[in-house]
């Protein structure tokens, strides 16, 4: 199977990687009143690598497959944001 070996493309991989990075940071952040944690760093490294993953299934020529990676590439870079915020915001003192 193409999603069990890293060698190979795969957008399914990259996605679900990228969503159980999401499922893992978000309890780990104690969001709503969200805590200083620095193992989110893990998932924020794996999140990293998901979006990189994702990016390698892009395509020279412009088709739909090609939007559809740039769309989970968007939806990549998006959960990356959001781990990014959960990472930096408690160490800035901007919670209540």
């Amino acid at each position: 199977m193409r999603i069990f070996h890293p060698g190979q493309r795969s957008l399914v991989r990259g996605t679900l990687l990228a969503l159980a990075c999401f499922a893992a940071g978000f309890p780990m952040s104690g969001f709503p009143a969200l805590q200083p944690n620095p193992w989110l760093i893990l998932p924020l490294l794996l999140c990293a690598v998901a979006a990189l993953d994702t990016a390698r299934c892009m395509q020279k020529q412009w088709n739909f497959y090609h939007g559809a990676v740039l769309l989970l590439l968007y939806a990549d870079l998006m959960i990356l944001l959001a781990l990014t915020f959960f990472f930096v915001i408690p160490y800035t003192g901007l919670t209540v």
